[in-house]
């Protein structure tokens, strides 16, 4: 069986605990600048886990805040170090611990969880799809979500001459996990 038709017939994550492999993996968001323009970004550093128990399926991880990568070095500098954004000096990491993952048809599942960001912590709903693959020791998993970033305390923003804001209030977040089986269950 070939391991595209092995992947197919597969749940898509089995028992045991997987380790996200960071170098196959991106930690990306966006948002609304200027209202017309979507600025892009991204987090470099970032560690997370997955287990598959007869409890039922739990993931957790941690970024890095300081890590933030917009492509512009003064932006990513107000991002970080300011205590309008990040304030990496007193809130180093963001943090997510799941609640609850739901299968749903196919490949589908839901995943929500509760992400902590400058020491305020809200809940976040991803969806998305998981796929088995190099059979079964490694998953892929693509999740979408939206967070509020006011809810988080981060609440800067600047009026434009035209009218509106310089930023939008909500930002997409966009996992691209590929993760690795690291102890089968018992």
């Amino acid at each position: 069986m070939s391991t595209v038709e092995n992947a197919r017939t597969q749940a898509p994550l089995a028992g045991g605990e997987w380790q996200v492999d960071a170098s196959r993996s991106t930690v990306g968001f966006s948002l609304k600048h200027l209202l017309f323009k979507t600025v892009h970004g991204s987090f470099g550093e970032f560690e997370g886990t997955i287990a598959q128990a007869p409890g039922g399926p739990s993931a957790r991880g941690t970024v890095a805040a300081a890590s933030i990568d917009t492509g512009d070095a003064i932006r990513d500098g107000h991002l970080r170090d300011s205590e309008d954004f990040f304030d990496v000096a007193r809130h180093p990491q963001i943090s997510f611990l799941s609640t609850s993952i739901t299968p749903g048809p196919g490949r589908r599942l839901r995943v929500a969880g509760d992400l902590t960001i400058r020491g305020t912590t809200r809940e976040l709903v991803l969806d998305g799809t998981a796929t088995p693959v190099d059979g079964g020791e490694r998953i892929e998993i693509a999740l979408r979500g939206e967070i509020d970033r006011a809810a988080h305390g981060i609440t800067w923003n600047q009026t434009l001459d035209s009218g509106g804001a310089l930023l939008g209030g909500r930002v997409r977040v966009e996992l691209s996990i590929s993760a690795v089986r690291r102890q089968p269950l018992p």
